[in-house]
């Protein structure tokens, strides 16, 4: 009969030499605690307040049950490793079992199911036993419950068909001894902790994915040998000793250490003097907040439990501001020990984060440094966030000694890095939590210690919305605070998105459809819409109509140019983009125009953006005549301002986004355009109806909210736009029920709303495939929970397109072919370029992150289904071996442009030149 020393040989961790020999190994018993230990200290350091309040709802004991049960969880969570499908991975190790009484055949280690047999399933089951039969557990209730959070610690939660298997092969799970032992970990564990009195305990699924995460968490840290060291691989001969109560607080010390987190951030009330707020936080030198902001945070002060707080006003209207101030109210409300902004962009996300940091560096309630993090795709590539990490340790932002914001190496990498206290990312980052994928529990503890702010929340499309609306319902569960912002919202997207995060706090749904509240205005659960005085410059935009003609856009750009004047001609479309600066160029000279447009290299695009904050931004040195021909890019990315603008007819919305940047800022300006004028293109024909949008338009909006623009804005209709008085009214008529456009547009506008809501429903079904389940009863488990999943969901090609419906096309990493068949950074870029790329030996780190900044996209011309297969086939012919040893080229998709920058793609369907401008960006045409 197997003894104490029996149960303590069982091994749960091993080191191995570059010759494939175990070095050195951990005990299971030891793991255990360390993991346990690690899991106090992160309740009692490290921990949102609001987290552990929200499980703490679910406990008869409360906060102290919290820690309780989540040490005991993770003393209990790799208990499974005492099963023979585990213990026969390292024979040595296993042999010494053997001696033991605890046998494992070394023919498992081959048994084709043993890898499905995890100790984390063996677990889940253990620990639901065990409770059942020693401590009187309901199986149906919380043993359940505790077995999952166990049975998810790797990242996905079992099944039915998962746990059956392992039930049915008691030779890899264990029986008899193997039972007693697991038995024998599970007394150990108890000791001190009364279960009993969560007996009777149904705990919500939101708290089952906290303890979940929290569970890996402490896992991942006391797995890191370097913070919990291993034994010598000599000591497993040896009689196993347990650490006195003094060594393993030692031994925790010296590793909490070493790993050196930074602390927690303590919100502190601003108090009631918002002008003094905006004043300490923005800009000293301040009358005070503008009318919305101070709404904001009124509105903020008067929640009395968490909440979702909308604010529509106009561009330029200080939304930003107003949200962080209210993040600030709403945290020491609820315990929030962070910020999560979201943007739709990484070009908005990158201007984001330096406004963030500002506001950061200004915000007290600090004990120590606070972690920050930039999430998204390309955030190593972000000089400002860059600097911030330094190996094995943190650094402050900027150059002060004392800097208090920091960027910390732990807190790094796509599943770790959200977990920062203050995260600005893209949407996808907060989309992800709504996907079933592996890991989400650290994505759902992410956000539910932070007050989550979104903006442009007017820019997700349907598909996206389906993602959103169930990751809102999920935050309203588990408490979390959310600020969205939008230019305006129609009022059904308005009522959805505060339906769906009521849906998940249980609280009475906010009637706000079909009502009016006014412009600008601030929402939130559970309370009256908060209309706010209009502020500002009043500006009115004449509206001009023109053709889509080349040569008519030129006669009015020359016309109301004469006098000198900046002007933005905004496309639907990058090749409209092109062929109209093609046009430009030779008619006003190339000095006088500049494109900009997705299908630019990243550092070109970087290069060009800063040219244009530098001559069109707040502070510009405006030249005497510039033509900036654009996409849609100018909407959300920039605060650029223009005497004129030019943009092809787009759904209201967006049109309105563009006219933001229309007389932007108080300057003094060319007297022909001293009144702001816009004119409308991009359309077959203003004169006879119904108004129908160029071919490329309807492709990107579809025909239905363009069919609808074009009869709110025809010339028959409309002279002119009044900013910010006319937006709601034009976006809820745009999105509304109400008939718009003559008797003889109807048939043509019917048809293009059963095409839009036939899409709309299609790419709604499409969401439902990998979308999470709605949060549910408290009576479930985590068992199916990401069930059928769709895998890692981080930065790559799967996990935006699988956020994005498909919408975000292929990314290649652009390099060029010397006359020696060598390659060569781009020759053009201004940093790094020209310089020899090795083909063999590892890309050096300074030259990765060249050449990484030299990604684009390819047109959606070689991304659609029918083709984009082929166009990989050929891309993947460029594999380099030197792109496969660095970490951040690895797996990366190579174009390989000639000396004349240019590069034949051809693999089955796929037959395309591609050639780059560094002026008018990449261009493709059919081979």
């Amino acid at each position: 009969m197997p003894d104490q020393v029996s149960w303590l040989s069982v091994w749960a961790k091993s080191l191995r030499d570059d010759q494939k020999r175990v070095t050195h190994w951990l005990p299971l018993h030891q793991h255990l605690d360390d993991a346990a230990a690690v899991a106090g200290r992160l309740v009692d350091c490290w921990l949102p307040q609001q987290v552990l309040e929200r499980i703490a709802r679910d406990l008869p004991d409360g906060l102290a049950g919290v820690r309780a049960v989540v040490c005991w969880l993770a003393a209990v969570h790799d208990v499974g490793k005492a099963s023979p499908a585990f213990a026969v991975q390292v024979d040595a190790l296993a042999d010494r079992m053997r001696e033991h009484g605890l046998v494992a055949h070394p023919t498992l280690a081959k048994d084709p199911e043993r890898g499905a047999v995890s100790h984390a399933l063996v677990g889940h089951l253990a620990v639901r036993d065990w409770l059942e039969r020693s401590r009187g557990f309901s199986r149906r209730g919380v043993a359940n419950q505790f077995g999952g959070v166990v049975g998810s610690h790797h990242g996905v939660s079992p099944d039915d068909g998962q746990l059956q298997l392992v039930r049915g092969r008691p030779d890899l799970c264990g029986s008899g001894p193997w039972e007693r032992a697991r038995w024998f970990f599970l007394e150990r564990a108890s000791r001190g902790v009364d279960l009993r009195r969560y007996r009777d305990v149904r705990l919500s699924l939101p708290s089952q994915v906290l303890l979940t995460a929290i569970v890996i968490v402490a896992d991942w840290i006391a797995s890191n040998a370097d913070l919990f060291p291993l034994y010598p691989i000599s000591t497993a001969a040896e009689t196993p000793v347990e650490l006195t109560a003094e060594e393993m607080e030692q031994r925790l010390q010296v590793a909490w250490t070493r790993l050196d987190l930074p602390s927690r951030w303590t919100a502190q009330h601003p108090g009631v003097d918002v002008d003094q707020l905006f004043r300490d936080r923005f800009d000293r030198r301040a009358a005070g907040a503008r009318p919305v902001q101070a709404a904001a945070v009124e509105v903020a002060s008067a929640l009395t439990t968490p909440g979702l707080m909308i604010i529509e006003a106009p561009m330029g209207a200080g939304k930003t501001e107003a949200a962080l101030m209210a993040a600030e109210v709403l945290a020491a409300m609820t315990g929030a020990e962070g910020c999560f902004v979201a943007l739709p962009t990484q070009a908005t996300t990158n201007a984001m984060f330096d406004r963030v940091r500002g506001w950061l560096e200004r915000l007290p309630g600090r004990d120590g440094a606070v972690s920050v993090m930039l999430a998204h795709g390309k955030a190593s590539l972000n000089d400002e966030f860059a600097g911030l990490v330094r190996e094995g340790r943190f650094r402050g932002v900027g150059d002060s000694g004392d800097a208090w914001l920091v960027a910390h190496q732990w807190l790094s990498g796509r599943k770790k890095g959200v977990l920062a206290s203050f995260v600005v990312g893209t949407i996808d980052q907060v989309l992800f939590a709504g996907v079933k994928s592996r890991h989400l529990m650290l994505r759902h503890l992410a956000l539910a210690g932070k007050v989550v702010v979104i903006d442009e929340v007017h820019a997700y499309d349907v598909y996206m919305s389906q993602y959103l609306h169930r990751v809102l319902q999920w935050l309203g569960a588990y408490g979390v605070p959310v600020v969205l912002l939008s230019a305006t919202l129609p009022a059904d997207r308005r009522a959805a998105l505060l339906a769906a995060y009521d849906s998940g706090a249980g609280t009475a749904p906010t009637h706000v459809h079909g009502q009016d509240p006014g412009y600008p205005v601030v929402l939130s659960s559970g309370a009256a819409p908060r209309t706010v005085p209009q502020s500002g410059a009043r500006t009115e935009v004449q509206l001009d109509h023109l053709d889509d003609d080349l040569d008519a856009l030129v006669a009015y750009l020359r016309e109301h140019l004469a006098g000198g004047g900046c002007a933005a001609v905004v496309r639907n479309t990058v090749t409209r983009v092109q062929e109209t600066a093609a046009r430009l160029e030779a008619e006003f000279g190339s000095e006088h125009v500049t494109v900009n447009h997705s299908r630019f290299l990243s550092c070109d695009r970087a290069r060009i953006d800063q040219d244009l904050l530098r001559q069109f931004g707040p502070r510009g040195r405006r030249p005497r005549l510039h033509i900036v021909v654009a996409s849609q890019v100018v909407e959300q990315s920039l605060d650029v301002d223009f005497d004129l603008m030019v943009t092809d007819l787009a759904p209201v919305d967006l049109v309105l986004q563009r006219l933001g940047r229309l007389h932007r800022h108080e300057r003094d300006r060319p007297a022909r355009l001293r009144a702001a004028r816009c004119a409308l293109t991009g359309v077959e024909n203003w004169h006879t109806g119904p108004v129908r949008a160029v071919r490329g338009s309807r492709r990107v909006y579809g025909e239905h909210t363009l069919l609808r623009a074009a009869a709110l804005l025809h010339r028959d209709v409309r002279e002119s736009i009044t900013l910010p008085a006319d937006i709601s009214v034009l976006v809820q008529q745009a999105y509304g029920d109400e008939r718009l456009g003559p008797p003889d547009w109807q048939p043509a506008m019917n048809d293009a709303r059963a095409a839009a809501d036939a899409v709309t429903r299609r790419r709604v079904d499409a969401a439902r495939a990998f979308l999470l389940d709605p949060v549910g009863p408290s009576a479930q488990t985590l068992i199916g929970w990401v069930h059928a999943g769709v895998g890692d969901v981080d930065d790559d090609h799967r996990g935006a397109a699988q956020v994005r419906d498909g919408e975000e096309s292929l990314e290649v990493l652009v390099v060029q072919q010397d006359a020696d068949g060598g390659l060569v950074t781009p020759e053009w870029i201004e940093r790094g370029g020209g310089e020899p790329v090795p083909l063999d030996s590892a890309v050096e780190p300074k030259q990765a992150r060249v050449i990484a900044a030299c990604g684009v996209r390819l047109p959606l011309a070689l991304c659609h289904p029918g083709i984009v297969d082929d166009v990989i086939a050929a891309l993947e012919h460029n594999r380099f071996t030197s792109f496969w040893q660095n970490p951040l080229l690895k797996g990366q998709l190579v174009l390989v442009l000639d000396a004349d920058r240019t590069a034949i793609v051809r693999h089955g369907k796929a037959d395309f030149r591609l050639t780059y401008d560094p002026r008018r960006g990449l261009m493709h045409e059919r081979g």
